[in-house]
């Protein structure tokens, strides 16, 4: 069995990305990390800890990461995030707060001791700025050879970025940090908005959960009916929202979920096109890849796996 690290700015899809985790039985969800982005560090802490208490699972401890990026001082949440995710990052629905606290122990030092435990079995999967594995790498530049695999959601590579044209909100968050990761040699699929964008949920599959009539249902399809209204107003040719962090969830479970390009890759620190995630020129024509970045995806597939096993979770859990 797997073991598996979310590193998370728990917002919508952040949740259901753990909904996801949680309903896979091929692999154990070992811990949370918790980073900035969606909600400042100490809401998304708190989201995850409710969350999974919620879901029926508080053995899963949480982590506090890094709060900002190393090339800034302070974080504050866009504007767009809290209109995308609400003022809570959970769709502003309300659920009760876990009396558990976050670990003592740093997010970084757990990556750090997760990659020496449990090696090619560990699959490490963040879906907020890379912050936390580019301290941890930083630290214990060894674990690039030691962790089995990171699936990342962020990036844009065929499509334009969400944030500006060239520039996936995850990325914006911290180039540095994401480009420090796709350089480091560590084996990384990069699941961005090129597939992401393509994995659409509507009202009539969160009907699904609130007629469950579980207080796990109920929340799942509150919260995720506030994310589709978002998306209306946002991108209303899409016909519902996408599922980010699932999908990279999905991937880590389930590769062949998506077809994928073997480019190393970076990310532009500087300039006009700063937090661009593209092919690296300079590394262009090396023997070794070691990204795999998703070009391509099986949205039926992935769709039924995502619903049956978010929807038997949450018929069980509460």
């Amino acid at each position: 069995m797997k073991k598996l690290i979310l590193d998370l700015d728990t917002g919508i899809d952040d949740a259901l990305a753990i909904s996801y985790a949680l309903g896979s039985p091929e692999v154990e969800l070992i811990g949370i990390t918790g980073t900035y982005g969606n909600v400042l560090l100490d809401q998304g802490v708190r989201n995850a800890l409710a969350v999974t208490d919620l879901l029926g699972h508080p053995e899963v401890p949480v982590y506090k990461g890094l709060p900002h990026s190393s090339t800034t001082d302070s974080f504050s949440v866009l504007d767009i995030s809290a209109f995308i995710h609400g003022r809570n990052g959970i769709g502003d629905v309300s659920i009760p707060d876990s009396p558990r606290e976050p670990e003592t122990g740093s997010a970084v030092d757990f990556i750090i001791d997760a990659a020496k435990t449990y090696g090619e079995d560990l699959v490490y999967v963040p879906t907020g700025p890379m912050t936390n594995i580019a301290a941890a790498l930083a630290k214990a530049p060894e674990i690039k050879d030691e962790i089995g695999r990171i699936v990342l959601m962020g990036g844009a590579l065929t499509v334009p970025g969400n944030v500006n044209a060239w520039t996936e909100a995850n990325i914006s968050q911290d180039p540095e940090a994401a480009d420090a990761l796709f350089r480091s040699g560590a084996r990384v699929t990069m699941i961005g908005l090129d597939v992401t964008l393509r994995t659409l949920l509507t009202y009539k599959e969160t009907a699904r959960w609130r007629e469950l009539g579980t207080k796990a249902g109920t929340f799942l399809a509150d919260m995720t009916d506030y994310y589709i209204k978002a998306y209306e107003t946002t991108s209303p040719h899409l016909g519902g929202c996408g599922l980010h962090d699932p999908l990279a969830v999905g991937v880590a479970v389930d590769p062949t979920l998506v077809s994928t390009l073997a480019l190393n890759m970076k990310v532009d620190v500087a300039g006009a096109t700063r937090g661009r995630t593209i092919g690296d020129e300079k590394r262009l024509n090396e023997p070794a890849t070691t990204t795999d970045v998703a070009v391509g995806v099986d949205v039926p597939r992935f769709l039924d796996e995502f619903m049956t096993r978010i929807t038997t979770l949450a018929a069980h859990a509460a």
